[in-house]
């Protein structure tokens, strides 16, 4: 069964800063871990990667380059926050790390800018923005939607969103 839209799809990955040189130690992998199942077509993963997986089947690996644009997009300036540092709840917090604020539209990823008195300025763009990057993937499994899940908009069990 080939990968299009409204099919889960379950795979392996690794992810690293695109160009790879000798040595470099992958950003991320679910290597060790289950596989990660999403919806195709209904915004679950980058779009590059999405359309790196267009009518593939399990079994395949492969290998691909996504510039930034395709994935968490380019870094744009400015985008920074200053809030007040009770919000980071005794949390310890240095420049340049990241941490996770709780907001109206649920959980946000930020990276420490610079930390004052009694507020902190915060970069809100996402950690891998204006980065290409370089996956390996692994893809397990390729099977149809359920009618709840394409009507949800994500995969339900089996890696899934439990309700």
């Amino acid at each position: 069964m080939k990968i299009e839209k409204d099919r889960v799809v379950r795979f392996h990955y690794t992810v690293s800063e695109s160009p790879v040189s000798e040595g470099q130690e992958p950003l991320e992998s679910s290597e060790g871990r289950d596989p990660l199942a999403i919806l195709i077509g209904h915004n679950n993963i980058i779009p590059g990667l999405e359309q790196a997986m267009d009518g593939r089947e399990a079994g395949e690996k492969f290998e691909v380059d996504v510039k930034a644009a395709d994935a968490y997009g380019e870094i744009k300036e400015g985008l920074t926050q200053r809030v007040p540092k009770k919000y980071f709840k005794g949390q310890k917090i240095a420049p340049g790390m990241q941490a996770v604020l709780q907001t109206n539209f649920g959980p946000r990823a930020v990276t420490i800018s610079k930390i004052g008195m009694s507020v902190v300025d915060v970069d809100l763009n996402h950690p891998m923005a204006g980065k290409d990057l370089h996956f390996a993937i692994d893809i397990v499994e390729v099977r149809e939607a359920s009618a709840e899940e394409i009507e949800h908009g994500h995969v339900h069990g089996d890696g899934g969103v439990e309700h």
